[in-house]
């Protein structure tokens, strides 16, 4: 049994490594903010600007901070899979390039899942204890695109 479980081990450790390897591209474009960029299109106060950078933008970006655990696989998987969905759901820096109804609509579903807290996801906040909305903060961002969403005409 000790000779199966250590080459069961040695197996596990060599794929575990051979992974490691496998190093994707990040989600890492343009630091500036682009022309379409959800904080050019709208003026945006400070403290929105932050809530969003603090809990929205690594997945919801063009721009998505690594932290050093993000270079170890499967973790690393896991990451790009959230993004990859994040940006295809809503993607703050191609904001700008939405109608004016899906933006709308952007906005309601930010509303929505705030209120329900479904965002910022808990696998994120598990580790991003930074990004966790306060009372205040949810408030504050409610009642911001609602109003933003209120001044979109079709």
């Amino acid at each position: 049994m000790k000779k199966i479980t250590k080459r069961i081990l040695f197996i596990g450790t060599i794929v575990f490594l051979l992974m490691q390897l496998y190093q994707p591209s990040r989600n890492e474009g343009s630091k500036k903010e682009m022309t379409e960029s959800f904080v050019r299109v709208y003026t945006v106060p400070e403290n929105i600007k932050t809530v969003l950078r603090t809990s929205c933008y690594d997945c919801h970006s063009n721009n998505t901070y690594y932290p050093w655990y993000s270079n170890i696989q499967p973790i690393r998987f896991f990451m790009d899979s959230h993004i990859e969905k994040g940006k295809k759901d809503l993607n703050f820096d191609e904001f700008g390039n939405y109608s004016k109804r899906k933006q709308k609509s952007k906005l309601d579903g930010i509303v929505k899942q705030i209120k329900s807290d479904e965002m910022p996801l808990s696998s994120y906040t598990l580790i991003h204890k930074e990004a966790i909305l306060t009372t205040a903060q949810k408030k504050e961002v409610i009642y911001w695109m609602n109003k933003i969403k209120d001044s979109i005409s079709l």
